[in-house]
């Protein structure tokens, strides 16, 4: 693949690069890794990374994200006030199982349960201990980046510095018409309330104007963090221009890859290292965030998954004009493409397959996809935590060593 600043000399602008970056990444030429790739390196601090990653990131895998509402075991729907009790429920359970971090969603329709992840998370801080506890994703362009800052900074004071951002577009656009943004401002609200963000969580007086929001001038924004900082992701669907602002600001790149072979996301994966370098900005982790449904075999998981597939993605297809959703399409993404449904083998192999491909050191599994009942929801979590954690591990060493 060509190196970013090849790409560069070769565009003149960020539209080109963007064209180019795209042209590779349909094709099925993967990132070659030179043999130092995974060799270990050690910091000031201590911390041992591998290719400038924290190690205990590398195969984690081990965020769940929930939203969406559920029914109960009988196929009765329950309210939405239980379905967000419940997703405390599921985080708990992944606290005590010892994943590493639970990410919720943000959504404003009748089909999803959470329109205000940051409260729910705030709850969950008062419940668990070790695990986590982030965004997936908030939707930057119609929020203030000012009052996203002080509601993670209390979840951080809350968690003892467990809070993490992943922001990000969204996947559909009801937050612009109820909070009073017009779509033709689409790019312009992302872009600076991003910049703006990320001046905000260095924590130190800001400065900035532009056309979206008043004004800061030397302006302080509390509560300050114990830790001094909040991590902050970006949430990409595919788009090289995303990947370089990410880099720009020392944002953590989150690809969310939810159809087709994952391997074709490598070279946004080499496209986002090479601009950290070339912006001058530490190397910093990348992760996968993806759906799936575990249960003991893989005819299970598939028979679990479909008629919940078919529900929610039927009614979005429907919504955007897609064709129709059809149990062929779902069955060639849980073979070949990025649903990861079936047993914590067959998931496990995809998820390995998955990280090393691409070459990232988080995996997010979205557990939650349509109504399923939470029983389900909570055997997946506990599957995934015990048996196929410790498997992709495996998996992943035997792949680097």
């Amino acid at each position: 693949m060509s190196s970013f600043a090849n790409l560069k000399r070769q565009s003149g602008n960020l539209d080109k690069l963007a064209k180019a970056v795209e042209a590779l990444s349909t094709s099925s030429e993967g990132s070659d890794k030179p043999d130092n790739y995974w060799k270990p390196v050690v910091d000031k601090a201590g911390n041992v990374y591998r290719n400038g990653q924290i190690t205990n990131d590398v195969v984690t895998g081990n965020y769940v994200d929930k939203s969406g509402m559920v029914y109960d075991d009988f196929g009765n729907p329950i309210s939405a006030a239980q379905t967000i009790r419940n997703v405390i429920e599921q985080g708990v359970l992944a606290d005590s199982l010892g994943l590493d971090n639970f990410n919720i969603g943000e959504h404003h329709r009748d089909d999803f349960a959470v329109s205000a992840p940051d409260t729910v998370l705030a709850g969950l801080a008062t419940r668990t201990t070790k695990i986590g506890l982030g965004s997936g994703v908030t939707v930057l362009s119609s929020d203030d980046p000012v009052r996203v800052y002080q509601r993670f900074a209390t979840i951080d004071a809350l968690s003892n510095g467990r809070a993490e951002i992943t922001a990000g577009r969204g996947s559909f656009i009801e937050s612009f018409p109820l909070f009073g943004y017009e779509l033709s401002d689409y790019s312009v609200l992302f872009e600076e309330k991003l910049q703006l963000l990320a001046e905000i969580l260095r924590e130190k007086p800001v400065t900035w104007s532009g056309a979206t929001r008043a004004p800061l001038s030397n302006q302080q924004v509390y509560p300050k963090t114990e830790r001094g900082h909040i991590p902050l992701r970006v949430g990409v669907g595919g788009t090289p221009e995303s990947v370089v602002r990410a880099a720009r600001i020392g944002a953590q790149l989150a690809l969310a890859i939810i159809g087709g072979d994952p391997a074709r996301f490598a070279p946004f994966a080499t496209l986002y290292k090479e601009a950290l370098a070339e912006f001058k900005q530490p190397s910093l982790p990348i992760s996968i965030h993806s759906p799936g449904h575990i249960s003991d075999t893989d005819e299970g998981a598939i028979e679990e998954q479909w008629p919940h597939y078919f529900t929610m993605f039927g009614r979005i297809g429907r919504e955007r004009g897609w064709g129709p959703t059809t149990k062929e399409h779902f069955l060639n993404e849980v073979r070949h493409g990025s649903m990861y449904v079936g047993s914590p083998e067959t998931v496990a192999r995809k998820i390995a397959h998955a990280i090393t491909s691409v070459g990232v050191q988080r995996f997010d599994f979205k557990y939650a996809n349509g109504p399923m009942p939470h029983s389900k929801l909570m055997k997946s979590i506990e599957l995934y935590a015990t048996k196929v954690v410790p498997r992709v591990r495996d998996l992943v060493a035997e792949k680097v060593a």
